[in-house]
């Protein structure tokens, strides 16, 4: 994802007519709405309803607009300009959807698989699965590419374990969000030091203060969560006779993932890179697993053998691959992928997104976050605003591009009021506007996790240690003084 295509949605639209009334109408309605969607339709509530609940928001902050001031074509142009915010997401979001599926059809996810159980620890797994992804995610800069490769292999292991998918996924977010926050190639790092003002390593610096200490917190649970009802041995066993019964199985498989890492290494951008990698699986199917290619297409009457392999990949490309071992547990393991997996998620999105965008063209967005300004007495009180307006905004925008940008220019001046370098503002950013994005389902973030582990948001958001606990340190340090860099004569903006 480009920052750049974010901060132009990031300017700030003033409405001197709206009053804490009329600001809170959409955002009280649409609380309640997801509150009576959740009660009705429980865990399926983001398969349509939250959508539908998101839309008529959107309807009555326009409506609010309409009465201060703001007509409905600027209203509107407000909605299509927030939308257009979540295009680069969703590219990649349908993207990894054909990642999936090519990669378990040719093998590479069933190989990380069979490997995985083999090498990881089902006592240790979930804090060796945060700690690889930490590892690789500071050294490629990106979360969402960890979460679409290593993460979707290690919760094929976990399941192959029997190990909560909740916690795994958890762990695994864990995991990429501390290596993306303390990566310079990573978009939010550089984007919050944009924002604030700062030069980009020393943010980097400032920021372990209350990464190090959260992440090593989390993997002290992650290990003392560890796993006692775990699967056998013998039923691991017959789970990897199963995979070899099914595909044919070796190391030259995991190529595909070596190929992708090594891509977004070398910052080519995610959108080609991920299609590349899934056009990658898809030949490694046709050379290596024809019989499975050949099964998945199904009827092929009149086909000569070369469309039939086409027929094959193209259908893993848009609908997925779909296990029919007669394995039950490795059916359902398998069963996934495919852009059309990812349509119900894009919904979400571009719900989530018009509703952010017109209460950001309507002065709704930018009214509720300098409210938040008022009141503000000490570093402890500064640091907490900071953290709930990211927040809020991660919940009201549902990008974590604008709850980066947004509060970053709006509150440069406050911490130099305060006496506080800016770089404990683009800190605090980080700890709250990126960290807490994956933790709520109409988030892009949140929505794209959610769509590539498999597991509902608030099913991981529990056991994302690391996310939960970075704002709460900050926070604390606030109230403490811990860490809180003074403003000196030096702390000029970065050129």
């Amino acid at each position: 994802m480009d920052p750049t295509l974010s901060e132009t949605s990031t300017s700030q639209h003033a409405n001197a007519n709206l009053t804490p009334a009329l600001a809170l109408t959409p955002i009280l309605l649409l609380i309640a709405m997801l509150a009576c969607s959740v009660y009705l339709f429980g865990a399926d509530s983001s398969y349509g309803a939250n959508q539908i609940a998101l839309v008529l928001a959107t309807c009555a902050a326009a409506l609010v607009g309409h009465a201060t001031g703001i007509d409905w074509r600027r209203a509107q142009e407000g909605i299509i300009n927030g939308i257009g915010v979540g295009l680069g997401p969703t590219l990649i979001l349908l993207s990894v959807g054909m990642l999936i599926g090519t990669w378990i059809l040719s093998g590479t996810v069933p190989a990380m698989i069979y490997y995985g159980v083999q090498i990881l620890n089902p006592s240790i797994f979930y804090a060796a699965s945060a700690l690889i992804c930490a590892i690789v995610a500071i050294s490629i800069g990106s979360s969402w590419t960890v979460a679409g490769t290593l993460g979707i292999g290690l919760m094929g292991i976990a399941g192959s374990f029997d190990l909560s998918p909740g916690i795994t996924a958890g762990a695994i977010i864990s995991g990429a969000y501390f290596g993306d926050k303390l990566s310079p190639m990573s978009d939010t790092t550089n984007l919050a030091a944009a924002s604030t003002g700062v030069e980009l390593f020393d943010h980097i610096r400032h920021m372990l203060w209350t990464t190090v200490p959260s992440f090593v917190i989390a993997l002290a649970v992650f290990a003392m969560i560890g796993s006692s009802d775990a699967a056998t041995p013998e039923e691991i066993a017959a789970l990897q006779a199963s995979l070899e019964g099914e595909f044919s199985i070796g190391p030259h498989l995991l190529l595909p993932l070596l190929v992708m890492l090594t891509l977004v290494y070398k910052r080519f951008p995610a959108y080609p890179a991920i299609v590349l990698s899934a056009l990658l699986g898809a030949l490694f199917a046709v050379v290596f697993q024809p019989g499975v290619v050949a099964k998945l297409a199904g009827d092929t009457e009149g086909l000569s053998a070369v469309f039939v392999q086409i027929k094959g990949v193209w259908i893993s490309l848009f609908s997925g691959y779909v296990s029919d071992s007669g394995n039950e547990f490795l059916d359902a393991l398998l069963s996934k992928g495919g852009m059309s997996s990812m349509l119900n998620t894009v919904w979400l999105i571009i719900c989530a997104l018009g509703f952010g965008g017109v209460l950001e063209r309507t002065g709704i967005l930018n009214y509720l976050l300098s409210q938040a300004l008022k009141g503000i007495r000490s570093t402890g009180s500064l640091i907490t605003t900071t953290v709930a307006t990211c927040i809020s905004a991660n919940i009201l925008a549902a990008d974590q591009f604008i709850a980066v940008a947004l509060p970053g220019r709006m509150y440069k001046d406050e911490y130099e009021k305060h006496g506080l370098s800016r770089l404990n503002l683009s800190r605090t950013l980080e700890d709250s506007a990126t960290l807490t994005s994956a933790l709520i389902p109409w988030n892009t973030c949140g929505a794209y996790m959610s769509a590539t582990l498999g597991v509902a948001t608030f099913s991981y958001a529990p056991y994302a240690f690391f996310n939960l606990l970075c704002p709460v340190i900050a926070i604390i340090y606030g109230f403490m003084h811990i860490a809180q860099k003074p403003l000196e004569t030096e702390d000029a903006p970065a050129s």
